[in-house]
């Protein structure tokens, strides 16, 4: 049981390339939320999470945020 809790990493861990807004972004896209729910949700604008959803996929290699989502669900985001 100790190895389990000694092996869990953090999201800060599993995406280190990202800020913590964008964990906070690839996070509620992993939990299927569009763009003006995540805006409402941070209390952000719409170019604002376009903007950071773009350095998101462009930081985790992924071709879209479909790809992006598998990635955080994967990790035990969302």
């Amino acid at each position: 049981m100790m190895g389990f809790f000694g092996s869990a990493r953090t999201a800060a861990t599993l995406f280190p390339d990202l800020t913590d807004r964008e964990r906070e972004v690839l996070g509620l896209i992993a939990q299927a939320e569009g763009n003006e729910a995540i805006a409402a949700t941070l209390g952000l604008s719409l170019k604002t999470v376009r903007n950071h959803v773009s350095s998101i996929l462009g930081k985790l290699q992924v071709a879209d945020r479909a790809q992006a989502a598998i990635r955080a669900r994967e990790a035990g985001l969302g």
